[in-house]
């Protein structure tokens, strides 16, 4: 064999592995002595924590049924998300640290956008992290890891739009494109908003298999969950003009309707979708100012109460689709109601492979 041959085959070689090694599972999870069921605990910070980052991941796990996910809070008081809704926690950090001292085996660190860098969120996820959590940093919640220095000689992936820059800052982090999710150890990190769901379904796979996986990814109406992900066709390019131009057009508020057992999954994807635009923003409407229960557990504080002042316009019912074909019919909603460039926009910042 000539040596031309041998370096071909030494490339494909490469690739393969690369390939494999791309797609390879979350690693399995390893049972805590005296614990019978992981526990997995969502970060968010009360001042603005991103909406998809925070529900989805916390929906996806809770509807499983393979884990106790607990969403948390920095402190007392709901937790005001953005673009849109507005949550109670389950517990605050302090709460959950007295319940389990010996912390949990997962947690979930979405986009903290005002809180990346406070010292107390570091410190709790470093002695997260140290006392054997696994960490998931969700799009630009991996700032959060990196901050914390939990990134220091792993490899990792961000949000398009961030990792340039967290590049040139952690320079002792080995970034990684086209991934939708990077596991190095106990330390997972995604790229944008809409990795959320894959690494989701990942982490049930890690965690009960591959068949309990795929009988909720068959909830959601998705079929694969594989870490490939092609982060080339993502830049900001005409894009920046139709985000110029849309916020010197009108904003129109956009209501949906909420109540007992709401799919907090489709809320966030349709309520989190509409509030990118920059031509309109979501709000929730119940019957009444009380806190409505959701699907799986979360309380969600209204927006607006059935008979103030209305919405410019009502969206259907949440209850008509699964919730990943509800974010594609949102997308596509978005662009009859503002059109293509405006969907474009918002498939952008969510880092969706939309058309």
């Amino acid at each position: 064999m000539n040596r031309h041959a041998i370096a071909l085959g030494t490339v494909v070689l490469f690739l393969s592995l690369s390939a494999a090694a791309q797609n390879a599972p979350l690693p399995r999870y390893e049972p805590r002595l005296g614990r019978t069921r992981p526990v997995i605990a969502v970060l968010g910070d009360n001042a603005a924590t991103e909406t998809t980052d925070y529900v989805v991941p916390y929906g996806i796990l809770a509807a499983a049924e393979v884990a106790d996910v607990i969403a948390l809070s920095t402190e007392a008081g709901p937790i005001q998300l953005r673009p849109a809704l507005r949550i109670g926690a389950q517990a605050t950090v302090a709460e959950f640290d007295a319940r389990f001292p010996d912390a949990a085996d997962y947690v979930i660190v979405p986009n903290i956008y005002e809180g990346s860098a406070k010292p107390a969120i570091l410190e709790w996820v470093r002695t997260q992290s140290r006392r054997g959590a696994t960490i998931v940093g969700v799009c630009d919640g991996v700032v959060v890891l990196a901050n914390a220095g939990l990134l220091d000689r792993r490899r990792a992936t961000a949000h398009w739009r961030s990792i340039d820059g967290l590049e040139a800052k952690h320079a002792r982090t080995q970034w990684l494109r086209n991934r939708r999710y990077v596991a190095d150890g106990n330390i997972i990190t995604t790229s944008g908003v809409s990795a959320s769901i894959p690494v989701s379904l990942a982490l049930i796979e890690a965690i009960a298999g591959s068949e309990r996986a795929r009988a909720v990814a068959a909830s959601l109406h998705l079929h694969e969950w594989s870490a490939t992900h092609d982060s080339s066709r993502f830049r900001v390019g005409t894009r920046l003009v139709t985000a110029v131009l849309n916020q010197w057009k009108s904003n129109e508020e956009l209501g949906i309707e909420v109540a007992s057992g709401v799919d907090e999954i489709a809320l966030a994807l349709v309520a989190d979708s509409f509030s990118r635009t920059m031509r309109s923003h979501a709000v929730s409407v119940a019957q009444s100012s009380a806190p409505v229960r959701t699907r799986h557990g979360l309380l969600l504080f209204p927006d607006r109460q059935a008979g103030e002042r209305k919405a410019a316009a009502m969206l259907p019912p949440l209850d008509r689709l699964p919730p990943v074909p509800t974010l594609r019919s949102t997308l596509q909603a978005i662009e009859a109601r503002y059109g293509k460039s405006t969907a474009a926009l918002v498939a952008l910042q969510i880092e969706y492979p939309w058309r």
